[in-house]
């Protein structure tokens, strides 16, 4: 059962007190006084509340004596229980209507929080089942299949994971939809879907970038090739802006060898990140395929700008971009972190 807590009722008090010339008390489901506008009361017993719990209705005291104060005192009632008592001192007719806002009030703040909660519960559920889904590399268990099932994932099914950045509105998705920070995960097990998704989505939104790991058995392959293949995408700065894991799973692979042995990668590649007219000529080079007219064209700059920072580059890497290993070179340095 919900309960208030005695911060939740005393800022409702004090909101509600701004514009109603009214003492007004919210007691716990025991008839404790937990919120008022009168502070020394909070944390005392209150007799009328008690007798409006256990009646279940609207109580109204018409005489002030030692123990109450005139006035009303009505049950919240959230999903068919009482969570507390909302009281109203005063003459009852006059604050029979406040009581019924106050109430009213009070349940809609309720409710909505425990939807909030509700939705929270959902999602840590969702993540820490994806969570799951990710660090499973072989075989799903029995169990894991079942769960599945209420996400609309038929596991016994191969799937492709595709990565949007930034996250898309999930409303216009027709499939299984799991968030991480910056980005949503998407899973599709009908790999035709792979495209109208894709194409859908760049549509809508002119910024975002999309990842497709390879249609496999597990989601955690693909899940894995994806995040990789969206890495290469950033790294790189492709210009592409859907990046399928085959394609680039070569570099992938590469990526993940280790170069410390004979290239001084991380002075080569600090030269250039202190270097953003450089680090950028070089990556659209890297995403014309190394053709200088196109270069020149996508940067607006002359041929002779271009040749003079491909000398640059040259000058502060020792690598020369114009030539495919070295330039090989330099596209594996910018893979690494």
């Amino acid at each position: 059962m919900y309960q208030l807590t005695n911060k939740q009722a005393q800022h409702i008090v004090d909101k509600m007190m701004a514009d109603i010339p009214y003492n007004i008390n919210i007691m716990n489901e025991k008839g404790i006084i937990i919120g008022s506008g009168s502070k020394d009361r909070i944390g005392t017993f209150h007799t009328g509340a008690v007798q409006a719990l256990r009646l279940g209705r609207m109580i109204t005291i018409t005489e002030d004596n030692r123990y109450e104060k005139k006035g009303t005192n009505e049950p919240i009632v959230i999903n068919q229980k009482m969570v507390g008592v909302i009281g109203i001192s005063g003459e009852p007719g006059e604050v029979i209507p406040f009581c019924k806002l106050v109430k009213t009030t009070v349940s809609l703040l309720i409710e909505q929080e425990i939807a909030l909660k509700s939705m929270e519960e959902i999602s840590k559920k969702k993540s820490a089942f994806l969570k799951l889904l990710v660090e499973t590399k072989y075989q799903y268990s029995d169990e894991i299949k079942r769960e599945a099932l209420n996400y609309q994932l038929d596991l016994t099914r191969k799937t492709s994971v595709l990565i949007a950045k930034p996250k898309p509105s999930p409303k216009r998705i027709n499939y299984p939809v799991f968030e991480e920070d910056e980005h949503s995960i998407i899973l599709l097990q009908d790999n035709s879907g792979v495209k109208p998704l894709a194409d859908l989505l760049t549509n809508e939104n002119s910024t975002i970038k999309i990842s497709v790991g390879s249609h496999v058995d597990t989601i955690s392959e693909s899940y894995h090739q994806a995040i990789s293949a969206m890495q290469i995408s950033e790294k790189l700065n492709l210009q592409k802006r859907v990046i399928h894991y085959m394609v680039v799973s070569f570099l992938s692979r590469i990526s993940e060898i280790g170069i410390d042995s004979f290239i001084n990668h991380s002075y080569i590649k600090g030269s250039l990140i202190s270097s953003p007219e450089l680090l950028e000529t070089l990556q659209i080079y890297i995403n014309k395929n190394g053709n200088m007219t196109l270069t020149s064209k996508e940067l607006h700059i002359h041929r002779n700008t271009l040749q003079y920072r491909l000398d640059k580059i040259k000058e502060i890497t020792s690598k020369d971009p114009k030539q495919i290993f070295e330039l090989f070179e330099l596209i594996f340095i910018m893979l690494k972190d």
